[in-house]
């Protein structure tokens, strides 16, 4: 059974290391960018990311998901992280967060 406090504070702990993580060609990080769609810790602290890329052209595309592999994984509350790279859904502007949208000017 997964102790939902525990998951909570390092899920805490991966959105905070990935907030660090940007793609070079937008000030804004990843995740208020939308591009991580999604965060799979389980009873280890193994952490499973899919995100995505604002293009599949994206010139960070091979570098982009190891360097979001390698900041969740240097975490001490983290056991081990992988990055799954998707396309499904596409991501769109609509996908960034509020202070994202206000940053770059969609407000």
């Amino acid at each position: 059974m997964t102790d939902t406090k525990t998951e909570d504070a390092v899920r805490e702990k991966v959105v905070e290391a990935l907030k660090t993580c940007y793609d070079p060609e937008i000030p804004v990080n990843i995740y208020e960018l939308g591009l991580i769609y999604d965060i799979h810790i389980d009873e280890k602290n193994n952490v499973e990311i899919r995100m995505t890329l604002t293009s599949p052209a994206c010139p960070v595309a091979g570098s982009l998901p190891g360097q979001v592999e390698a900041v969740v994984a240097a975490l001490d509350e983290v056991n081990s992280a992988t990055v799954e790279l998707v396309w499904e859904p596409t991501w769109t502007p609509d996908m960034m967060s509020e202070a994202a949208k206000l940053e770059l000017g969609f407000l």
